[in-house]
C-alpha cells in the first residue's frame, strides 16, 4: 500500500463495539418494519418516522451518574439549557455540578458519547445503511420533569431513541422560522406544531432537517440522538481548498514571474494584466491538479475523516502475534473511508483519521471490508500484503485499531 501524504494529526481509545451491518433489503423492527431501502427511498430527507417499540427493552448506554461524569470532564463538550418561566438559560461545560433532579425544568447535553463508550458507538452501528461520511455523533440528553430545550429546528437530520422515561414531542414543518431574539438558545418564536407523539423507552423519532420539534420531559428522561452531518458548501469547498494549497508546492511547477516585455510607467500603483495573468494561470493549474489522479477524492476523503479536535488516541501495548491471530478492529474513535479509483489502475483509495493511502488488489478488498465492517478476521489479517501488514502495526501503534485476540 502506497501512502498519498504526511500525517496531519497528533496522536490518542477503545475497541470499536460490533454488530453485523443491517442488510438494506432485510425489514427492520428498528425502522417499523420497513427495510433500510424503504426507509431511505420514503423518509430519508423527505419525512418523519415514528416507530414506538423500534427497540423493545432498551436502556440507557450510560448510567446517569456516567453521563454526568463525562459532562463533568474537558474530554465531552456539554451544555446545560433551563428554564424560569418564558427565560431560557444556557451554560457549557464541563460541569462540577448540576441542578438537583427535583428541581425540574432543565437538561443536560452531553455530545460525542460514542467517543467514550463502546455501548455508545454500538448503538449506532445500528444506522450504518447510512453511510459513514454523513454520520456525526450521538449525543445523550439527560432531562429532569419538563426539561427541554424548546420549540427549535435543526439543520440536519437525526434519530431521536428514548432510553428512559417519556417525552412528549411536538413536530411540525414550519414555514416561520424566526427566532425569539435575545436568548441564549435558539427558540421558535411561532411554533406550529402538526403532530404530537409519547415516546417511551425503546420508541424512535426521525426528523429530516427543517423540521421543527419541541419535546418536554415528563418525569425523569434520558434520549438518545444520533446525527448525520449536512456539510455547508462553502465549508466544504473551504477545507478542500486549504489541503490542495498544502500541497501546491508538491503539484505545480516552480516558474517564477517573469516581465521582460514590461515598459516604464507613470502609474506604478496599477497592477500589471501580465501578473494577473501570471496568477490565473497559477490557479487555472492548482484546480486542474485537484481534478487529477483523484485529487478531489484524496482531499475529501481526508477532510470527512480528520478527527475532531478533543479526539485523542491511545495504544494499548499489544502483543503484535496476539493480534495477527486474533484479528483486529478498529478504534471507536476512529472514521475511515474509502473510494475507488477507477481507471487503468483499479484500486482503492483508503482514508483513515485523516490520511490517505493507495491499495489495489487484495489490499484494497480487505481495506474496503476493514472500513465497512471496522474489524477483520485473524485469518483475512494473514491475506494482507507485507507493506499492508506493516501499515496495520503502524496504526495500532498509533491506537487507531486494537487486536481482537
Amino acid at each position: 500500500m502506497q501512502k498519498m501524504r504526511l500525517a496531519r494529526s497528533t496522536l490518542p481509545v477503545c475497541l470499536a463495539f460490533m454488530t453485523d451491518l443491517p442488510h438494506i433489503d432485510t425489514p427492520a423492527p428498528l425502522l417499523g418494519g420497513l427495510t433500510p431501502a424503504q426507509f431511505m427511498q420514503r423518509h430519508w430527507q423527505k419525512k418523519p418516522l415514528v416507530v414506538h417499540g423500534a427497540m423493545p427493552g432498551f436502556k440507557p448506554v450510560l448510567t446517569r451518574a456516567a453521563l454526568f461524569s463525562l459532562a463533568a470532564s474537558d474530554a465531552a463538550e456539554s451544555r446545560l439549557v433551563w428554564r424560569e418561566g418564558e427565560q431560557w438559560h444556557l451554560r457549557r461545560g464541563p460541569f462540577k455540578r448540576l441542578p438537583p433532579v427535583k428541581s425540574g425544568n432543565w437538561t443536560v447535553l452531553v455530545q460525542g458519547v460514542d467517543l467514550h463508550s463502546d455501548a455508545a458507538r454500538a448503538l449506532l452501528e445500528q444506522f450504518r445503511f447510512i453511510p459513514d461520511a454523513r454520520l456525526d455523533d450521538l449525543m445523550i440528553s439527560y432531562a429532569a420533569d419538563g426539561g427541554g430545550v424548546g420549540p427549535h429546528f435543526d439543520s440536519y437530520d437525526v434519530f431521536l431513541l428514548q432510553a428512559q422515561g417519556r417525552r412528549r414531542w411536538r413536530i411540525g414543518r414550519q414555514k416561520n422560522r424566526t427566532l425569539i431574539e435575545g436568548l441564549p438558545v435558539k427558540i421558535l418564536a411561532q411554533f406550529e406544531p402538526e403532530q404530537e407523539h409519547l415516546m417511551a423507552p425503546g420508541d424512535l423519532l426521525y426528523l429530516p432537517p427543517g423540521w421543527a420539534h419541541d419535546g418536554v420531559a415528563e418525569g425523569e428522561c434520558v434520549t438518545c440522538s444520533a446525527g448525520f452531518r449536512q456539510p455547508v458548501r462553502a465549508e466544504l469547498a473551504r477545507e478542500v481548498l486549504l489541503r490542495l494549497a498544502d500541497d501546491c508546492g508538491d503539484l505545480m511547477s516552480e516558474a517564477v514571474y517573469r516581465d521582460p516585455r514590461q515598459s516604464a510607467t507613470a502609474q506604478p500603483g496599477a497592477m500589471p494584466p501580465a501578473m494577473l495573468d501570471f496568477a490565473r494561470a497559477a490557479l487555472d493549474q492548482a484546480l486542474a491538479a485537484l481534478a487529477k489522479n483523484q485529487g478531489l477524492l484524496q482531499y475529501l476523503g481526508e477532510t470527512l475523516t480528520e478527527p475532531k479536535p478533543t479526539v485523542w488516541f491511545e495504544a494499548r501495548g499489544e502483543d503484535e502475534q496476539a493480534n495477527q491471530d486474533g484479528g483486529i478492529a478498529l478504534d471507536r474513535k476512529t472514521r475511515m473511508l474509502y473510494g475507488d479509483t477507477g481507471g487503468a489502475h483499479s484500486g482503492a483509495l483508503v482514508f483513515i483519521n485523516g490520511e490517505s493511502f493507495r491499495a489495489s488488489g487484495a489490499d484494497a478488498a480487505l481495506m474496503r471490508r476493514l472500513a465497512d465492517r471496522r474489524t477483520l478476521t485473524a485469518a483475512e489479517c494473514k491475506r494482507l500484503s507485507a507493506d499492508a501488514r506493516e501499515l496495520i502495526g503502524q496504526w495500532r501503534e498509533a491506537g487507531w485499531l486494537h487486536g481482537r485476540g
